[in-house]
This record gives structure tokens, C-alpha cells and sequence, in this order.
């Protein structure tokens, strides 16, 4: 019996079954904690004589073998993220820590007549989605400046490897097991080898395949239809850290017509600095996510970014801990129930008349 050919998720495998990787190491499953578009995941562990025990540090993905995210995630995994590959790179830039999370290894299984690809990775701890709701959507700014250069260093990282993450969101960042103060960008299978053997994939406008990815934060070039790029995902990093940011985004209201969210991307990123520059909230400034965008905006679409201009534009603001308590002065609601929601949309409208255009073009 083949498994369905629809991404489906799979029929549970028995607890303590035990799963053989490619190298022939042996893993015994634990019990459910997770589920995706892909499958389940699973807790699991080296040891296969006693059951798993609940502070493990492994876990396995399962889907059936004919679904396509798990295999791409591997392949990520197996051609750019090998954990030697990552040590090296983190010794050549002076890192001690550089989160992506680690693959232990991978193969297929057999259960009822049913085949399964299998996953095993590094438990990780809660994604950062819960710590922005928990905390009224909105997050400090020294928290968003440290999470922007962080997530520039494991973007620089895929980059030089050839990949793309392609779907940069708070609901893909992991804080760690162990220590959560580290942060792990996971789920890599959206990831897309946008520059393989070295030759990157050529501008090509495709509107069949426009709009793919998390529609609040996916590229302009996206929405375009065009293949993942470098400056694709720092555009998606530059949504992400505007939302944390302010705690809500100018085409929130438009999230169901993405033809009106492109349109309005494309206004906010036509208009910077001052259309973000007009989004500050709570006393806290955007600037530098303003000239984060600004320079994204430049970018050309075949362009190697300078990530450590990027990195700069930072400051000092990212030392010390990682702190995900709200910020002071946060409405403690929804985006959507923001009481600044209505002044931001009206500065926004008016920021993008043509009076208000021809008005900055003068400065």
C-alpha cells in the first residue's frame, strides 16, 4: 500500500520504535510534541534499551517518503549545513555561536506497509511567536537589534553555501533546549539553492508563482514570481524586525488580497527612510531598521549583500542577554487591537500621496 500522494501527515509509528539512519546509527522514538505541514515530530534518543526520557536532546522528524518538505529540508542539511562545515566557518569569523540547528542523520523506514523519511535533529526549546504574543506583539528594541544580527550571521552563513531560507518569521525562530538564550533559525523546507555550482538563477519574472511564502513578511520579488534570492530574505528579515518592532505591519488589514499587500510593500519600500521613520512606536525609533530596508532596496538581485555593514548598523545595542519581556509602555493586546493601530495607518496613507512624495523629494 503506497502512502497517499497528497501531503498529508502521517500515521503515528508505535512508541519506542526503533529507527536506523544511513550511517547505521539506531534511534528509538518517543512520544509526539510537534506536528508541520511536513509530518510529525518526535522525541528520540541514542539510547534504544529504555524508553525515551522527556529531557532528551534529540528529536526526529517523520513524514511519508513521497512528501516534498522533509526531503528538502535534507538536502539543506546535506549539502550546506554539515556540522564540520559549520564549526570551520564559525572559527574563520571569530563566532561562538552560530544557530542553525544541528543534523544528526537521516534515512528511510518501514511500518505497515507504509515508508517514512526520518529526520533526526537537536531538540530546540519555544519559537519566538509565543515570546511576541506573551509579550503584546511587540518586542524591546535592543531584543529586535539583537535578533537582526544574529539572524545576519546565519544568513550570511546559507548564503555563501548556495541557499536561501526563503520564509524568515518569529514562528522559525527556536530559542535552545538548554540555554534560551540562544536562537536557532529552523524549518529550512521552503530553503531553495538560489546559486548552484555558482551561477545564480537569472531574473525571471513568473506571475503563476507569485505570492509564495508567509504573506505578511515574503519579498517584493516573491510576489513577482521570482526565484529566492539573497536580498529576498534580508527584505523578509527587514519585515520581521519592523513587526517586532512596532508590533503590527501597514498592510495587516490586507492580509486575505496579496496583490494589495505587494502593492503596499512596494509603497512603504518606494518611500524609505521616512515610511518606516513614521512607524515608531512606544519612544522607540525604527531608524535602523529604516536604514536596514534602505539598503536592502539598493541590493540587485544577483548582488552579494555586505553583511557586515549590515551587522554595524546595529551598534552597541546588541550586547547582553536576550531579553523577551514585554517592552515598557506596550499596549499588551493584539496588532490588531493596537490603539495606535488608527494614528499609524493615517500617517502611512498620507505618507504615501503625491503631495507628501513630491514633499520628500525636496529634503
Amino acid at each position: 500500500m503506497a502512502p497517499p500522494r497528497k501531503p498529508v501527515l502521517p500515521k503515528p509509528l508505535p512508541g519506542g520504535f526503533i529507527l536506523i539512519d544511513t550511517d547505521k546509527k539506531k534511534w528509538r522514538l518517543g512520544k509526539i510534541i510537534g506536528q508541520g505541514g511536513f509530518g510529525l515530530i518526535y522525541l528520540a534518543s541514542k539510547d534504544i534499551d529504555r524508553p525515551v526520557g522527556t529531557d532528551t536532546d534529540f528529536v526526529i522528524k517523520v513524514e511519508y517518503q513521497e512528501n516534498g518538505s522533509l526531503f528538502s529540508e535534507l538536502k539543506f542539511y546535506q549539502r550546506a549545513a554539515k556540522p564540520e562545515s559549520m564549526q570551520k566557518w564559525k572559527r574563520s569569523k571569530k563566532l561562538d555561536f552560530l544557530g542553525i540547528p544541528t543534523y544528526w542523520g537521516s534515512g528511510i523506514a518501514e511500518y505497515n506497509n507504509l515508508r517514512y523519511r526520518f529526520m533526526v535533529m537537536d531538540r530546540l526549546g519555544s519559537d519566538l511567536q509565543k515570546a511576541c504574543e506573551s509579550s503584546g506583539g511587540q518586542l524591546k528594541k535592543t531584543t529586535v537589534l539583537q535578533l537582526g544580527q544574529r539572524l545576519v550571521d546565519i544568513l550570511e552563513y546559507i548564503h555563501e553555501n548556495e541557499y536561501v531560507h526563503a520564509d524568515i518569521k518569529a514562528a522559525n525562530l527556536m530559542l535552545g533546549y538548554r540555554d534560551p538564550e540562544q536562537v536557532y533559525l529552523a524549518d529550512y523546507g521552503l530553503s531553495y539553492r538560489y546559486c548552484p555550482d555558482g551561477v545564480h538563477k537569472e531574473y525571471k519574472e513568473n506571475p503563476k508563482k507569485g505570492h509564495n511564502g508567509t504573506i505578511e513578511y515574503t519579498s517584493i520579488d516573491a510576489h513577482k514570481g521570482l526565484s529566492a534570492s539573497r536580498r529576498g530574505d534580508l527584505q523578509i528579515l527587514g519585515f520581521c524586525l519592523l513587526h517586532w518592532l512596532c508590533g503590527s505591519l501597514p498592510w495587516d488589514d490586507v492580509l486575505k488580497n496579496p496583490t494589495q499587500v505587494q502593492e503596499a510593500k512596494t509603497r512603504l519600500m518606494d518611500n524609505l527612510p521616512h515610511s518606516v521613520q513614521q512607524l515608531s512606536v512606544s519612544g522607540a525609533s525604527t531608524d535602523e531598521v529604516a536604514k536596514f530596508l534602505l539598503y536592502v532596496n539598493k541590493l540587485g538581485y544577483q548582488e552579494k549583500p555586505d553583511y557586515q555593514y549590515l551587522k554595524n548598523l546595529w551598534g552597541s545595542a546588541v550586547r547582553g542577554g536576550l531579553d523577551l519581556s514585554k517592552p515598557q509602555g506596550a499596549a499588551g493586546e493584539s496588532p490588531t487591537k493596537d490603539p495606535r493601530a488608527k494614528e499609524k495607518a493615517q500617517a502611512y496613507s498620507k505618507m504615501t500621496t503625491p503631495g507628501f512624495v513630491r514633499q520628500i523629494m525636496k529634503v
